[in-house]
């Protein structure tokens, strides 16, 4: 093919990518900004936190996981003993001796840990990693997954990790070694300036394996993808692709390779290149570059590490017959020239003849809204411990913040979170109370301002709490009003209806805010604290832990409590058989079954229904089987 042909499907096929995978350019900074305020908006004095992988990045590929890192700032580590000491801080020097480069040993300087946390070695403590990321584990973050903490069904990796805020010597050849002009020398200044991470993992198989830290770059990486061109960006998405769309899905060849080799083999190609090369019609180009660069490695068995090129990537996974078999399959991938890249269920409808060039970027990016409400975004929300949300922190943001999408991005945490900071109620005085209801009804208008439903029902629930039905009823009434067809849910799947109806003129003009605030319904979310119950949750509803609702099924929950305590028995039934059928429909109930199953078996232990009261619970037991914190189960206990 010549030359100008290959220029021409290279465009075609970024334009393809960018419609259907990536998104444009101002879409995947959208992404960014929203990841960057809300880790800013939960990180404190103890604790920042990082929204690192592919969805900190920008990307959300298919399938692909949250992965979410603490940094805790009571842990510092430095080379050497440090001179200046923080009291109430915890000090550990590196130890590299006789270990694999990019890995160390923590050693104790200064500051008390738990016995076990450490083992003795002579007169010196070793932080243990596996204590350290045992500490961390919790009902819902229970599986280690290498130096992560997951959920059992592996959406969410959390990695716990240490900090040190002065550069290291193995990675100081990085900063003067490539005089190109990526990266930038201001940008190799940034990431010099934001130091290095430890996170809990060993070399696999080494001795010391238990008391070994990876040191991790992910802050500098982080910053160097941001640095990308989107044709640079589109080229590491293709890069992830085909890596789990193709080479993955060999048994043989399935756990050999990981997207991090996919980034290191990419960051060397952009020192290699000169940024001029980066344009959409060299897509294909830098692409095959690439991934001829991986079978470099993999026949040589060596992938040096972007920032410590003396840690061999490969070293001990890439050997003997698997690496012949990967050798064999990458071969014969590069044997058929960039049209492998078809093989991929996701690129195999790409046709160059149907791209109109001339339009590149002029359309709305299909799944645009879809990335921006999806799952991934919310399990990223649902992860942070709300309760250490500084709101003095947001109003001095919204207030100093010039850009106004990062205000309304403030503003929409802020929101989001209100519910959850209301006062206790102070009864000393009549002119307290109603000073008190006065904030509380302020602050829960403020909680509508973040999606289309939610905040009104919370609002709902502060009228029931003080027992003003009828108000209850007009709110809510009013909500459900809003549970249309169109809206979107957390974890629902996007339907071709939905895409459509995304492309109207309406949608294209709103921003990311009014988007979400227009057309999601979010969770009712409660939690076990005195607060909630005292402000907000039903006194019907026992709390056992966290509770997850259906906007829509709460509803026609607070209708039939509301007309039961009114002696209404028609509208009370008629509220419940709402209730019943948005359970039979699945209507916006993904992921809280449990939860409305167990509103149900509420309803019908009120009206003496024993029988019926039994199966709700015992259904959301069986969705749910937690003793621990399925109120459901106690239910069914006292019934039985």
């Amino acid at each position: 093919m010549e030359d100008s042909a290959i220029e021409n499907v290279s465009r075609a096929l970024y334009q393809y990518l960018c419609q259907n995978i990536v998104g444009t350019e101002d879409h995947v900074k959208t992404i960014r900004m929203m990841n960057t305020v809300r880790d800013d908006v939960h990180s404190n004095k103890n604790c920042t936190i990082i929204t690192s992988g592919s969805f900190g990045e920008g990307l959300e590929m298919r399938d692909s996981d949250v992965d979410i890192m603490f940094v805790m700032k009571e842990l510092m580590v430095s080379e050497d003993t440090p001179v200046y000491f923080n009291a109430d801080t915890i000090y550990f020097t590196m130890d590299t001796d006789y270990i694999q480069p990019g890995y160390t040993k923590l050693r104790l300087e200064h500051g008390k840990v738990p016995c076990e946390a450490c083992e003795k070695t002579g007169s010196n403590f070793y932080f243990s990693n596996l204590s350290f990321k045992r500490h961390f584990s919790s009902e819902i973050f229970s599986t280690l997954h290498g130096p992560c903490l997951s959920d059992k069904n592996g959406l969410c990796d959390l990695a716990y990790c240490l900090y040190s805020d002065l550069w290291i010597t193995p990675a100081k050849q990085w900063i003067a070694r490539s005089n190109n002009s990526w990266p930038r020398s201001d940008v190799k200044q940034a990431i010099v300036k934001h130091g290095v991470l430890f996170v809990p993992i060993g070399v696999k198989g080494s001795t010391q394996e238990e008391l070994e830290w990876r040191i991790s770059f992910s802050v500098g990486e982080k910053l160097l993808i941001n640095t990308f061109t989107h044709t640079q960006l589109v080229c590491y998405a293709l890069m992830k692709i085909i890596l789990k769309d193709i080479i993955a899905v060999d048994i043989d060849c399935k756990e050999l390779l990981c997207s991090y080799f996919m980034k290191t083999v990419l960051f060397w190609i952009c020192e290699e290149l000169p940024s001029s090369i980066w344009k959409p019609e060299n897509l294909i180009f830098c692409y095959m570059r690439c991934f001829r660069r991986l079978i470099y490695c993999v026949e040589y068995k060596v992938c040096p590490h972007y920032f410590i090129p003396e840690n061999n990537l490969f070293e001990n996974k890439i050997q003997g017959h698997t690496q012949e078999t990967l050798f064999n399959k990458l071969y014969i991938l590069n044997s058929y020239g960039w049209e492998f890249i078809l093989l991929s269920d996701q690129i195999s409808c790409f046709n160059a003849l149907a791209y109109d060039i001339s339009k590149e970027s002029s359309y709305f990016p299909v799944k645009y809204v879809e990335k921006v409400t999806s799952s991934a975004m919310f399990r990223a929300d649902h992860v942070y411990p709300t309760l250490s949300l500084v709101f003095e922190k947001m109003t001095y943001k919204i207030l100093s913040f010039k850009s106004s999408k990062i205000k309304y991005l403030y503003t929409y945490y802020m929101s989001k979170y209100c519910g959850q900071i209301l006062p206790i109620e102070d009864m000393s005085s009549n002119k307290s109370k109603y000073k008190h209801n006065n904030t509380c009804i302020s602050t829960l208008l403020l909680n509508t301002r973040h999606d289309a439903v939610s905040g009104w029902l919370m609002l709902a629930s502060f009228f029931y709490k003080r027992k003003d039905y009828k108000t209850v009823i007009y709110i809510v009434q009013y909500s459900l009003l809003k549970c249309s067809p169109e809206k979107l849910q957390a974890l629902m799947d996007i339907s071709n209806i939905d895409y459509d109806l995304l492309h109207l003129d309406l949608f294209k003009k709103m921003t990311t805010v009014q988007l979400r605030r227009y057309l999601l319904l979010n969770f009712i979310n409660f939690t076990d604290n005195s607060k909630l119950k005292l402000n907000l949750i039903p006194n019907e509803i026992d709390m056992g832990g966290k509770l997850l609702i259906s906007p829509v099924a709460y509803a026609h929950f607070l209708l039939f409590l509301c007309h039961y305590h009114l002696n209404n028995s028609k509208k009370y039934l008629d509220s419940l058989m709402d209730l019943q059928l948005t359970l039979q429909g699945r209507y916006f109930i993904e992921g809280t079954d449990s939860a409305c199953y167990y509103l149900l078996g509420v309803c019908f232990q009120m009206i003496e229904e024993i029988q019926k009261a039994k199966q709700a619970y015992k259904r959301s037991f069986e969705i749910y089987p937690n003793k621990k914190y399925n109120i459901a189960f106690q239910k069914l206990s006292l019934l039985s």
